[in-house]
Parts: C-alpha cells; sequence; structure tokens
C-alpha cells in the first residue's frame, strides 16, 4: 500500500474514532465472505460503520484521535463497528446477530466516548433499551411522586363527598 494511501486511511479512521459514539471491536476472523456481507448488511441499515483495520493504521489513528487508551486493542484480526447515533445500537447488532446465526464472530471490547469496554461491558450495552424507553421511565418517575400527592390531597374530598351524598339520600328517605 502506498504511504499516500495509508496516510488517507489512518485520517479517515481517526476521523471515525473522534465521532462516533460507540466503537465495537470485534474479531472477524473465522466469519465467511458471505456471514461478513450479511453483517455489513445488518449493520449499515442501522446506520453502522463497520471497518475492517490494520492494527498499525488502527493505532496510528487512535493516537490522532486522542483515544491513546485503544492502542492496547488493537491484537489479532480487528473489525470495528463505528455508531453515531444512537449509543448502544452497535452493541444490540452485533450480539443480536452473533446469538441469531450462531457466528463465529466474537466480540473483543469496545470503547464508548472516552471509555475502554470489556466484552461483558459490551454485552450490558446491549441489554441497555432504546432512547425513547429510557425517556418514558424518566418521565413516569418524575410524574409518579406528583400523582400520589393529588391523590392523597383529593382523598378525604372524596370521602367527603360520599358521607354528604350518603346523608342526602338518608334525609331523602325520610
Amino acid at each position: 500500500m502506498a504511504r499516500e494511501e495509508k496516510v488517507r486511511l489512518v485520517d479517515q479512521l481517526s476521523e471515525a474514532i473522534k465521532n462516533c459514539d460507540t466503537g465495537i471491536l470485534t474479531d472477524y476472523q473465522r466469519l465467511s465472505a458471505a456471514e461478513m456481507t450479511i453483517l455489513r448488511r445488518k449493520l449499515r441499515q442501522s446506520g453502522i460503520d463497520y471497518r475492517v483495520v490494520k492494527n498499525t493504521l488502527a493505532r496510528l489513528a487512535a493516537k490522532q484521535a486522542g483515544r491513546d487508551f485503544l492502542l492496547s486493542s488493537f491484537t489479532g484480526p480487528v473489525a470495528i463497528a463505528f455508531g453515531y447515533d444512537e449509543t448502544a445500537e452497535p452493541a444490540k447488532v452485533i450480539t443480536g446477530y452473533i446469538q441469531s446465526s450462531n457466528s463465529a464472530l466474537s466480540i473483543k471490547g469496545g470503547f464508548l466516548a472516552d471509555r475502554l469496554l470489556t466484552m461483558d461491558e459490551v454485552k450490558t450495552l446491549a441489554r441497555i433499551p432504546p432512547r425513547e424507553v429510557l425517556l418514558s421511565q424518566v418521565l413516569a418517575g418524575m410524574q409518579g411522586p406528583q400523582v400520589a400527592l393529588l391523590y392523597c390531597l383529593t382523598y378525604p374530598l372524596r370521602q367527603l363527598s360520599g358521607l354528604l351524598q350518603a346523608r342526602i339520600k338518608q334525609l331523602e328517605e325520610k
């Protein structure tokens, strides 16, 4: 590979590392070409960029991107799934693919912003609900105390109303 080509690849990889929310590192070595095509298609449908990288170039790109904590992660065959929008989406798609296809693909780890993730942390990240679900859970948690307060404040009035209705009915019967 020509030096200019290597510089261009390092720059592209560095930009991808800087701009992504999440990166999942995988070992793709035992995948067939057909399996790799299916995986890339699934990842592309979710807006995830999947690149097979040379370790030397990946180390240079990580250093250029200011993410030196990644340097030790580039050993053996490595492909990186870059997620740009939904933080947990790359982990979900890759773990889902591994489970559904019984693939030989394995997760080596990953990174989230400026933090290195282990394989177990990536699997935990894959189990996180989507952003909309998390927001609705937060909103429900915020509304809960207010609804409970409203119930407590209106309970005596409902009791009084029931008592008055019973008294009215009792007086009408006489």
